[in-house]
């Protein structure tokens, strides 16, 4: 993260990009496993958690060995997006401390996890760890690309505390090129996500990401709206602390600090006495928190040197050079010295005595300054040549990578042309066959042709046989229609001669001067007449070959009432209701029944109905 410098002065304070973001709790982290009864799952991202904790208070060899082990348990339990998690820690440890060689090979790693998992989290993570690699070489445009795929990998569920990280890796690259709209940007969207994750140093780190941001448009517009913004994000950060002391790490609080009296001393003319108290403050504060953390002393150089330079305002010499002493005995007593910071510590000493004109001791601090600007010529040589040596292995790499890619792809064409050649191969193939056996088919095609000529000839015979039953069908269609006809007609004789016999009898009655009562008549002929309908109806139902039967079976010829008696009788008229119809007593119709039944030949067990019956 950027903490602003003094310009004018003799410090340059430099960009930190990522060394203070967490996830865990920051104060006073142990070694402790998590608590007995948590499943190796739990375990793992608390062991995770830890690492992260101790790599944000630069304790990196507890970070290493807690992150080894977090991702070792989720390696076992194929839990391939917490291993990711894990590894991604260790990059950024490594790439915090410029171990570049086994900064490649972790990344590597972790992205190849990552792929491994197909998940989109995890993705997002294997990414990220790339996006550090090459920040760390200096590769801006890998680092774009590469954050820009972590997001993108996310898809419509994306994990806030990922999403923070990588936005805030896209704030501080560029603010090395002070591009103005995108540090804006960036900051922004990292402080939203970060809102999300209930991570305070997360956030603080991105409010003063925040600070930053709006400092870059105070340069640029000098409104007095976006200088208050500067200091209202670092106070939010100084509330954060407060509230959260042990979620938040010192280093951060620290950082906030320094910037809060950077923030007064730039901003705010000498004569204002408000703002002097308040970068003192800020700067003391700032020192007192550094103290806390294990490389805090180009924290604690700058807020020295902010006090050295209100000294020098306030021509207050010795004091100036205890600043500057202690500043430098900070820095010197540091193992691995930031020497930009050295450098600008020793310069103002060279000045201050030079000024004061004390010689000698200036003379012995202008010595130093080449001795500590080829130190920092050595370092950034050192470190260029093992960027250089890792990008060449990256470009190798790459390049390796392409190539395979060319050859597969070269494999894949050389396999479709032989698929093709067999395909063509095969079609020729499949050509011969069918030109070989196309004569066979032709014989076959005929032989069936001449199959199906006979089965289409024997269905005509057949169809013709149909049609001579179906003649047949109709002609015996006919014949029972024709025997329906006579069955009326006989129905309708029956009925002519009850008529006629009806008039005789009413005739031979007036010629006897009978008494006549013809309304009785009347309406005994209309009961009957009803009654005869339905005789007349199931005589025309009576079986077509009855009568014919009937004169078959007989030994003797029957007359016309002898028929007439037993149609009555097949149709299982009772005695009384035929001697109605008849006008005869019952008893003459018992003894026309016994002469039919010896005309008929039946013995005098045999029943006449049920011959009758069983005949039609």
């Amino acid at each position: 993260m950027k903490y602003i410098g003094v310009k004018g002065v003799f410090f340059w304070i430099g960009i930190s990009l990522y060394c203070f973001i967490a996830t865990a709790q920051t104060s006073s982290p142990d070694r402790s496993q998590p608590a007995a009864g948590s499943g190796q799952r739990e375990q793992a991202a608390r062991l995770t958690h830890l690492a992260e904790a101790y790599r944000i208070n630069e304790n990196y060899p507890s970070a290493i060995a807690t992150a080894q082990q977090g991702a070792g348990i989720a390696l076992k339990l194929n839990d391939l997006t917490a291993a990711t998690r894990a590894y991604t820690v260790l990059v950024n440890i490594y790439a915090n401390t410029k171990q570049f060689a086994i900064l490649k090979k972790t990344s590597d790693t972790a992205l190849s996890i990552a792929q491994k998992a197909r998940t989109p989290i995890a993705m997002a993570y294997g990414y990220y760890t790339q996006a550090l690699l090459y920040n760390a070489l200096d590769n801006a445009d890998s680092v774009t690309n590469y954050a820009q795929l972590g997001l993108k990998a996310q898809g419509q569920h994306p994990e806030p505390y990922i999403s923070a990280k990588i936005y805030y890796l896209l704030y501080a690259l560029n603010t090395l090129w002070d591009d103005v709209q995108k540090v804006n940007t960036y900051a922004q969207k990292a402080t939203e996500n970060a809102l999300q994750t209930g991570d305070y140093n997360l956030l603080s780190n991105c409010y003063i990401a925040q600070s930053t941001a709006a400092d870059y448009n105070y340069q640029k517009s000098q409104s007095t709206d976006q200088r208050d913004l500067i200091i209202y994000y670092l106070r939010k950060v100084e509330d954060l602390h407060q509230q959260h002391p042990k979620e938040v790490a010192q280093k951060t609080y620290a950082i906030a600090c320094i910037n809060s009296a950077d923030y007064y001393l730039r901003n705010f003319p000498a004569t204002d006495e408000k703002a002097k108290a308040n970068a003192i403050q800020y700067a003391n504060m700032a020192k007192t928190a550094a103290k806390s953390t294990l490389y805090g002393q180009e924290i604690m150089a700058s807020s020295l040197g902010i006090l050295s330079e209100y000294a020098k305002r306030d021509k207050k010499t010795a004091l100036e050079e205890n600043y500057l002493l202690e500043a430098y005995t900070v820095m010197q007593d540091q193992k691995d010295p930031y020497y930009y910071t050295l450098i600008n510590v020793v310069t103002a000493l060279a000045n201050l005595y030079e000024k004061n004109g004390n010689y000698p001791k200036a003379l012995e601090f202008q010595k130093k300054i080449p001795e500590y600007k080829a130190k920092l010529f050595d370092r950034q040589q050192a470190l260029n040549a093992q960027k250089l040596e890792i990008q060449y292995e990256t470009e190798k790499k790459n390049n390796e990578v392409l190539m395979l890619k060319q050859r597969e792809q070269y494999s894949r064409m050389q396999n479709y042309f032989y698929i093709g050649i067999a395909a063509v191969s095969l079609l020729g193939l499949i050509f011969m066959f069918r030109s070989y056996h196309f004569r066979l088919r032709y014989s076959l095609q005929r032989e069936k042709q001449l199959q199906l000529e006979k089965q289409e000839a024997e269905l005509q015979m057949k169809l013709e046989k149909e049609e001579q039953s179906r003649l047949k069908a109709e002609q015996q269609l006919l014949e029972a229609q024709q025997q329906q006809l006579q069955k009326e007609a006989m129905a309708n004789l029956l009925q002519l001669e009850h008529k006629k016999e009806m008039l005789l009898q009413i005739k031979e009655k007036i010629n006897d001067n009978d008494l006549l009562n013809i309304n009785k008549i009347w309406n005994e002929e209309q009961l009957l007449d009803n009654d005869f309908e339905d005789v007349k109806l199931q005589i025309q139902q009576v079986h077509p070959d009855f009568f014919y039967l009937l004169n078959e079976r007989t030994q003797q010829k029957l007359t016309p009432l002898d028929l007439k008696l037993c149609a009555y009788l097949h149709l299982k008229m009772d005695t009384k209701k035929i001697a109605q119809i008849l006008h005869i007593e019952p008893k003459s119709v018992r003894m026309s029944r016994y002469r039919i039944k010896q005309k008929l030949g039946l013995g005098k067990e045999e029943d006449l109905n049920v011959f009758l019956q069983n005949l039609g």
